[in-house]
């Protein structure tokens, strides 16, 4: 599958500037920073406390592109970022199902996710 590239905001530009010791304002006269949007989306570039926010931009914009399944590499380690990853979905009215990566795509390290139209909470596969 291709992928689209969209322009973004950063979700935090406040924090950026403080980690970049510039001013908000250099920060929010930049250009949008281009994403990729494709049918996998690895998160270990993307800061543990912007997970969620994160996620549920690329849910919504995958969804707008008429993806309709995603692989999200969350990582193995302890489970946290696979448990944050697994709330937003539950709350996304585009999700209809999510289950473990099958072994050779990442297994408990990633999470295969169904979209659709708006409608019933998400539920996860057996």
């Amino acid at each position: 599958m291709g992928s689209q590239t969209v322009s973004a905001r950063l979700v935090r530009p406040r924090n950026v500037a403080a980690r970049l010791n510039v001013r908000i304002e250099t920060i929010m006269e930049q250009e949008p920073i281009r994403i990729p949007i494709t049918d996998v989306f690895d998160l270990h570039t993307i800061q543990p406390k912007e997970v969620a926010d994160v996620v549920e931009a690329y849910l919504e914009e995958a969804h707008r592109l008429g993806l309709r399944s995603l692989r999200i590499i969350h990582g193995r380690g302890v489970g946290v970022q696979r448990q944050i990853v697994r709330t937003v979905l539950t709350r996304s009215p585009f999700v209809i199902t999510y289950r473990d990566a099958p072994p050779e795509a990442g297994g408990w390290g990633a999470t295969i996710v169904k979209l659709g139209d708006a409608g019933a909470p998400a539920v996860p596969e057996d």
